[in-house]
C-alpha cells in the first residue's frame, strides 16, 4: 500500500469516527498524519513555505487550472463561502487564505495561477513547483494524482477532491464540505475558525 494511499485511508477513517462522535467539538482531523513542510512557488514567481502561513487558517485544495468542471466548480464554493465568512465575521475570517496546489505544474506557470485565481476570490493564492515538489506536497497532504491520456495528444490530469481546513500551526482540523455549497462550507469556517 502506497503512502498517499495510506493517508487518504487514515483521513477518511478519522471523518467517520468524526461523524460517530456526537457533536464533540475536537476537530475531526486532530492527530491525523495530514501537512507539514512544502516549498513551492506562488503565482507571483516568489517562493512559499508552509512557515509562510503560520498563524493563519490554510484552506488546501489541488487540482490545475485545465480541469474542466471540478476544480472550477469547488473554488467558487469556496470563493463564495469565504466571502460569506469574510462579511459575517470579518476579523476571522481575515485570518484564513484559501490555497489552490496545481497538480499540473508543466502547464500551471505562476502567470497561468496568477489568473486563474483572480477569477475565484481576491485572496486565493496559486502554488506550483517542480514536479518533484508538487508530488512531495501532494503526498503529505493526503493528495493523489496522476495524468491520464487525452484526445489529440493532450493529457488530462485525474485527483482526488479535498479541501482540507489547516490550523494555524499547521494542525489539520477538518475536510470542508465544498460539495454542500458554499453556506455550508460558511458555516464550518465560522465553526472551526477561532
Amino acid at each position: 500500500m502506497n503512502e498517499t494511499f495510506k493517508r487518504l485511508v487514515c483521513l477518511l477513517a478519522a471523518l467517520a469516527l468524526a461523524g460517530c462522535s456526537g457533536g464533540s467539538e475536537e476537530p475531526p482531523l486532530k492527530g491525523a498524519a495530514i501537512g507539514g513542510p512544502f516549498t513551492l512557488t506562488d503565482q507571483d514567481g516568489r517562493p512559499a513555505t508552509e512557515s509562510d502561513f503560520a498563524g493563519r487558517y490554510r484552506i488546501m485544495y489541488f487540482g490545475f487550472t485545465h480541469c474542466p468542471d471540478v476544480c472550477p466548480t469547488d473554488l467558487a464554493v469556496i470563493g463564495q463561502a469565504l466571502r460569506r465568512f469574510e462579511k459575517s465575521d470579518p476579523g476571522r475570517a481575515a485570518r484564513v487564505i484559501p490555497i489552490f496546489v496545481s497538480v499540473d505544474p508543466e502547464r500551471d506557470t505562476p502567470a497561468v495561477l496568477k489568473e486563474y485565481v483572480a477569477a475565484f476570490h481576491p485572496r486565493l493564492l496559486g502554488l506550483t513547483g517542480t514536479a518533484q515538489q508538487v508530488a512531495e506536497t501532494a503526498k503529505r497532504y493526503g493528495v493523489y494524482y496522476g495524468r491520464e491520456a487525452g484526445a489529440g495528444g493532450g493529457y488530462n490530469v485525474n485527483h482526488s477532491r479535498l479541501a482540507e481546513l489547516i490550523g494555524p500551526k499547521g494542525e489539520p482540523i477538518a475536510l470542508l464540505p465544498y460539495d454542500k455549497g458554499a453556506e455550508a462550507l460558511a458555516v464550518e469556517l465560522d465553526r472551526w475558525v477561532r
